[in-house]
């Protein structure tokens, strides 16, 4: 009655003696369990890829008589497999499935479960390696994540391809380490070097951003394809508040927007890309991609909105459509700024016409600076800086 008491005057209970003990427990466990879920969903999703290659490459022998056999396969069941299961499921993704069964042989998967059948396999699993493998088997083989192998399958020698690979598992690199890695050409540089030891310890050195929690795990794009999850996360509160206004604020406008989503994501080559908002102008006739900078604008960005109108209208322009616009919006501290890209469209009438219907851009560079001192006098929300 008097813990009641004291508790309802406002003063905290007592903490039973070793709470903090307790605590700190509860959260390590947390921090392994959600981060060892994460990794069992890169695991079982990167072996179901190495199955699907499997049974494409096997498809595809069947059916070699057949000129452009495989082409039409991948095709078919790329259209077949989005309408059920939705995005993951393009064909440059089952080519990569394909590619990815060539590169990891059955022999070589048969050897690495057989070390691993004396600790990790159950008894008397050994002799599945002679036979169908199953995914949970397969998961045991496969520990990097499925991105990780996507970037593995661009490094075309297999020499380096395996070395990059083995040390990615030995020094725990994340895929943003590994891509780094890669792109100064570790492997080549290790090779020539006369101390490679000295070399191979400091390549295992992950920088402050090269951690990985496991949100950023659940988050990786191929994960959110492949389990059919929403991806509209923003990268800082203020970028995600700064979004929700615009996009209120256009549709309100009356001009015709209609909204299609945000953070949309997209791919070129080996490279994820996202796009903050994607509208469809009702009177134009065409897509509307709007990109938010929390930063000055530079000359990168133009050449980044460039690259997304081109994909728009190469994948998500209609036959009857007229080409996308894209809509640059920097909203540097103190200073906005709003930019049309209009440079790509066919004809000079067609630019103009879109200026005269497309909003005032003085108008979005008032309303983005306005959101932004209204979001920031209130003290909640602090900037963060955006990486791409």
């Amino acid at each position: 009655m008097i813990r009641n008491a004291l508790s309802a005057a406002g003063e905290p209970p007592a903490l039973p003696a070793g709470y903090a003990g307790i605590r700190s427990g509860i959260v390590e466990l947390l921090g392994v369990a959600r981060l060892s879920a994460a990794r069992s969903v890169n695991a079982l999703m990167t072996a179901s890829y190495w199955e699907i290659g499997r049974r494409l490459v096997e498809a595809e022998q069947k059916g070699k008589r057949r000129a452009g056999y495989g082409e039409q396969l991948i095709a078919r069941l790329s259209a077949d497999l989005t309408a059920q299961f939705g995005r993951g499921f393009s064909p440059d993704n089952l080519e990569n499935m394909r590619r990815f069964f060539l590169a990891y042989s059955r022999s070589a998967i048969s050897e690495t479960l057989s070390r691993k059948s004396r600790n990790e396999l159950p008894a008397g699993k050994s002799e599945t390696v002679s036979r169908k493998l199953g995914l949970s088997e397969l998961a045991l083989v496969f520990t990097l994540p499925w991105s990780a192998y996507v970037r593995l399958l661009s490094v075309k020698d297999d020499h380096a391809r395996q070395f990059y690979e083995t040390e990615a598992l030995r020094g725990g690199w994340s895929v943003r380490q590994l891509d780094r890695q890669i792109d100064s050409q570790f492997y080549e540089r290790t090779a020539l070097s006369k101390n490679k030891a000295a070399m191979l310890v400091k390549g295992a050195v992950p920088k402050p951003e090269d951690a990985v929690t496991p949100g950023d795990a659940i988050k990786d794009p191929y994960v959110l394809e492949f389990l059919d999850l929403k991806d509209e996360y923003s990268e800082s509160d203020l970028e995600n508040a700064l979004i929700q206004r615009l996009e209120g604020f256009l549709l309100e406008l009356g001009s015709g927007f209609t909204f299609v989503g945000r953070q949309r994501r997209l791919r070129i080559d080996q490279t994820w890309y996202r796009v903050d908002l994607l509208f469809f102008h009702r009177r134009l006739r065409c897509l509307v991609i709007i990109d938010l900078k929390l930063g000055a604008l530079t000359h990168a960005d133009v050449g980044q909105m460039h690259l997304y109108c081109n994909y728009a209208k190469e994948h998500w322009t209609f036959a009857d459509e007229n080409p996308p616009v894209g809509l640059i919006l920097c909203a540097d501290k103190g200073h906005a700024l709003a930019r049309y890209a209009l440079e790509g469209l066919p004809t000079k009438v067609m630019a103009a016409n879109y200026r005269m219907v497309l909003p005032d851009a003085e108008l979005l560079q008032k309303e983005l600076e306005n959101t932004r001192r209204l979001i920031e006098s209130r003290g909640k929300l602090l900037p963060k800086k955006r990486k791409r």
